[in-house]
């Protein structure tokens, strides 16, 4: 009777079917995107014109990847913003997302001060994972990297954690895969929970678009 060991055929030996085992190759973070980390950011603002209209809201949520490569949700980080020195609050800006910057239990900080807290936390991350840089990841990621990237310019900051250029769009990816770029629309046809009336606030949005985001990659695997 022949002799059979589980795994793929290398050579036969006289009704001996030897096989080699292969070790699975253990799944790494700083190795899914080349060294990429992603955050998944979100914003709300005073207006569409980054150098002109200021910071409102900022979260921030980190994604974790698993032992078999499936990503997942961690921690969330959102933050009131002060409009800076000069800004244009656009009324109509504020109307959508339901933003008074003057009320005073907004409990808001500074540009600076979110940014020096965001970026500890990503320097962390970055550390953690061995990772060599963020990738910022957004619906629509090229608004709210340019709105980073204008008040990291007038804050002064040297160096940003996050890559200068490239993001991961769920946009873009929502079309490929589901055929739609609007969030909400995006987030029904993956099968997402989405409450419209919680919709344009910087942590709602930012959680839900983590969560797509983790559908979409899961997905792709």
């Amino acid at each position: 009777m022949a002799t059979v060991r589980i795994g793929k055929p290398r050579q036969f030996q006289r009704g001996v079917v030897v096989l080699s085992i292969h070790k699975k190759k253990k799944l790494h973070m700083s190795t899914r995107f080349h060294g990429l980390l992603p955050m998944v950011v979100d914003v709300e603002t005073s207006g569409l014109n980054p150098l002109t209209n200021s910071l409102l809201e900022v979260a921030m949520v980190m994604v974790g990847m698993d032992a078999e490569g499936r990503f997942y949700t961690k921690e969330t980080y959102a933050y009131h913003v002060e409009p800076f020195v000069g800004a244009n609050l656009d009324p109509e800006a504020l109307a959508i997302t339901g933003i008074d910057p003057d009320y005073p239990l907004r409990y808001a900080m500074t540009e600076q001060q979110v940014l020096h807290v965001l970026f500890g936390k990503v320097a962390i991350a970055l550390k953690e994972t061995h990772c060599q840089r963020a990738v910022l990841v957004g619906h629509n990621a090229w608004f709210d990297l340019a709105f980073l990237q204008a008040a990291i310019k007038r804050c002064k900051f040297m160096n940003s954690p996050f890559h200068s250029f490239t993001t991961i769009d769920t946009a873009s990816l929502s079309a490929v895969a589901l055929g739609e770029t609007v969030l909400a629309r995006a987030i029904k046809a993956a099968g997402i929970s989405f409450d419209v009336k919680l919709a344009h606030s910087a942590l709602y949005d930012a959680e839900k678009t983590a969560e797509l985001f983790c559908w979409l990659v899961n997905r792709s695997r």
